[in-house]
């Protein structure tokens, strides 16, 4: 699978830094988690109401976790003295990685963060900063800090204080290729008591993975560390007490020397310091982890090319088998928090291993596979770690990193029904929180040529650069070519895509051509030659007629018309699909949770029950290509009732789909909050929707969709996607007015999306 991106590096840097300054600053925030709007609400909240849970805190301790955030809190906490590859920057600066830290906490596992900077080298001064503030937190990350501090901070801190604590550089590295490690022995058909391994890097997460896979059974004999200066041999002087650990027996002293015969390599140093020619020299069915970022230690196809039988991991997505440390630590403090685990041990790490490793063995669900574009995605060379985006981690690590826990006897508050526990999880995060990173992840893996319409404005333009720079599609530029190159100057986007003006000389054979198309579709319904001479040079037909003679993949267009008016072009020469009376379009939905769908939203002003059906059996089809279960609900101002006129038409839509698809999940006609609530739904046991929430919602007319999709978008509660249009035979996606550079950029991609799955 490609990602290939087209990143001008100087632009990216300032989209950077636009990104972290933009209104709010910087990436996360605190917002209240209980009512405040009432004087009563804040008397409860803080005094005299507060006192209350203070004095039972005094009594019980152990209660902090019942009436306080303390049990979902986790401080992230650094000295900027080994700040991702940019080293020793200081504790202020390094404030940036540390809020990012909170964001995957928060997204991956729905854990609260504050992040913590202390400006400190001394290490017993940090120790004692950081058991001061303790009491604040459920768990505590530890994040770059240099070695050797790093061992000796972590080390007392474990010792001194009651509460989980990981630093992830070590071990959360260490996690995640220790059961990249078990997967690729079985594959190499190789036992790991019997390897010989070299590490090259001496630094914390080398000592840290070359300790876990000893605990996995590795022999310490069978290791040779490298650091900068080569092979750790009995010979070097002057070694840190950590690498004193490391010293082997041997007179090899060059990397080259140590790799002769070695059945596995882990890189956690620079890149390209492994030639092909040491690849060459190590055993059959060879495992190199080649994990420094961004360069690994061996490029993936030049070591694929040398060698067919390398069994390879990187720490880049663009490759296979990706090490990545996101795959752990969310989950295993999750686990750690909701157990109220003491610390977090070898148990739990070893666990957390299992968990991982084994998860890869396992079927891979359909989200997981159109996410990464791939029909088949199975145990294998290219596929022996988990993808980020597949959300069975939350569950699977979580858990097991829980029960773990509970049976090494360091859990504060066991965990009895592991079903529920799961549910919850499933609760917590939404079951498809990350849609949007997947759909673009899908769409960057064979990414299309999408027709951008009024590409003269800003927000069309930063689109385009975004789609192109980060490989999602290949966007060609329609509209006024001179005043596209002046915005283009004037806004500093620099991108090398086409540009296309209907108008220009360049296009005469293609106005000729299109001109005939058109003409030949709409000789009959008023269109002369002239006419349709006359049309071509507009881009609302231009566009459209691009698609029809396959010049491009997809169209997006209507940023600045009225969104009818946009599609008077497009339905007469984009033909509707097979058995399509009707086109309609769908708003997605993304709230905290999970996606929810809106039809019809922007077409048809009062459907009938049977227009109803399709527009139903549309919205499901579509649904179904995010691989997502849909659960549709036919929305009344009644429920099950049919008295009212618009009722009687919904409970006739519903007769008919009953009817047509009896195993399509679709009920009503229900109010829409009744719809969303299993505790409603609860009161219809009949309804083929049962005790689970709907996800799909189908309008009873125009107006109320509308409506109901603007004032969610007005109020920003949640993001929202579309129109999706629903029916055509060629994608075709027309933007809402004025719609935001978010906004274009995701009907884009969900434009690749529709021109990926029509072409195969």
């Amino acid at each position: 699978m490609s990602s290939k991106t087209h990143r001008d590096q100087e632009q990216f840097k300032q989209a950077a830094l636009d990104y972290h300054r933009s209104e709010p600053k910087g990436k996360i925030e605190v917002i209240p988690s209980k009512p405040h709007t009432s004087q009563r609400d804040l008397s409860l909240a803080y005094s005299p109401g507060v006192a209350e849970p203070c004095l039972e805190i005094e009594k019980d301790p152990k209660t902090v976790y019942e009436y306080t955030s303390k049990g979902n809190l986790v401080a992230v906490i650094s000295n900027g003295t080994a700040v991702l590859g940019l080293g020793d920057i200081g504790a202020e600066a390094s404030k940036p990685v540390m809020e990012g830290k909170g964001l995957l906490f928060k997204i991956f596992a729905d854990i609260n963060v504050f992040d913590i900077e202390i400006n400190e080298k001394d290490p017993d001064k940090f120790i004692e900063i950081v058991k001061g503030i303790a009491p604040t937190f459920g768990g505590i990350n530890l994040e770059d800090i240099k070695a050797p501090e790093a061992f000796y901070i972590e080390q007392r801190l474990k010792e001194e204080l009651n509460i989980p604590l990981m630093h992830d550089d070590q071990h959360g590295t260490a996690i995640i290729s220790a059961a990249a490690l078990i997967n690729a022995l079985e594959l190499a058909n190789k036992k790991i008591d019997e390897v010989k391994m070299v590490v090259n890097g001496a630094g914390a997460a080398a000592i840290a993975c070359t300790k876990l896979y000893i605990a996995l059974g590795l022999k310490k004999e069978n290791v040779l560390m490298c650091d900068s200066k080569g092979v750790i041999n009995h010979k070097r002087e002057n070694l840190t007490p950590e690498k004193l650990d490391f010293i082997a027996q041997t007179d090899l002293e060059t990397l080259e020397d140590a790799l002769k015969g070695a059945d596995v390599f882990v890189g956690l140093s620079k890149g390209d310091v492994m030639s092909a020619e040491m690849l060459k020299s190590m055993a059959e069915n060879p495992i190199v982890f080649a994990l420094a970022n961004p360069t690994p230690e061996i490029d993936y196809n030049l070591a694929i090319s040398v060698r067919e039988d390398v069994i390879m991991a990187t720490g880049r997505s663009d490759f296979p088998n990706q090490v990545n440390n996101v795959l752990g630590f969310p989950y295993i403090f999750r686990g750690a928090l909701d157990v109220q685990a003491t610390g977090i041990n070898e148990a739990m790490k070893l666990a957390a291993v299992k968990a991982i490793a084994d998860l890869a063995k396992e079927p891979v669900p359909e989200m997981v596979k159109l996410a990464y574009n791939v029909k088949n995605l199975g145990f294998g060379r290219e596929y022996y770690i988990p993808k980020p985006f597949d959300n069975r981690l939350l569950t699977k690590v979580s858990i097991a990193v829980a029960k773990a826990a509970i049976e090494s006897g360091i859990a504060g508050k066991p965990i009895t029904d592991f079903d529920a526990y799961e549910n919850q999880l499933l609760d917590r995060m939404g079951r498809d929180e990350k849609l949007i990173r997947m759909m673009q992840n899908r769409a960057r893996s064979n990414p299309k040529r999408v027709v951008l319409g009024n590409a003269e404005e800003y927000n069309v333009l930063k689109a385009a650069q975004i789609l192109y720079e980060e490989g999602i599609a290949h966007p060609i530029l329609l509209g006024e070519k001179k005043y596209i190159l002046e915005q283009m100057e004037k806004f500093n986007i620099h991108i090398d895509v086409p540009i296309v003006d209907p108008t220009d000389d360049d296009q005469k054979e293609n106005r000729k051509k299109y001109r005939q198309t058109l003409w030949e579709l709409r000789n009959r319904k008023g269109v002369n030659e002239y006419i349709a001479k006359r049309l071509v040079r507009q881009r609302d037909y231009f566009a459209p007629l691009m698609l029809k003679h396959g010049d491009t993949d997809a169209v997006v267009v209507g940023y600045s018309k009225n969104y009818r008016s946009v599609l008077k072009p497009i339905f007469e020469i984009i033909e509707k699909d097979k058995g399509v009376d009707r086109v309609a379009a769908m708003m997605m939905i993304l709230s905290d949770k999970k996606p929810y769908f809106f039809a019809d939203t922007s077409i048809n002003q009062n459907p009938t029950a049977e227009e109803m059906a399709n527009i139903a059996k549309m919205a499901e089809t579509v649904v179904k290509s995010f691989a997502i279960e849909p659960r549709i609900a036919m929305l009344s101002y009644e429920n099950f009732s049919s008295n009212a006129e618009i009722s009687s038409k919904v409970a006739k839509a519903v007769e008919i789909l009953h009817q047509k698809y009896p195993n399509m999940i679709v009920d009503g006609e229900i109010q829409p909050d009744f719809a969303m609530s299993a505790d409603h739904l609860q009161d219809y046991p009949f309804s083929k929707l049962g005790k689970t929430p709907a996800n799909t919602f189908i309008f009873p007319n125009l107006e109320s969709a509308n409506l109901s999709y603007k004032i969610i978008r007005g109020m920003k509660v949640a993001q929202v996607v579309g129109p999706i249009l629903m029916g055509l035979k060629q994608p075709v996606h027309v933007l809402q007015m004025r719609s935001s550079v978010d906004e274009i950029v995701n009907l884009a991609t969900i434009a690749v999306l529709d021109a990926q799955m029509r072409s195969k």
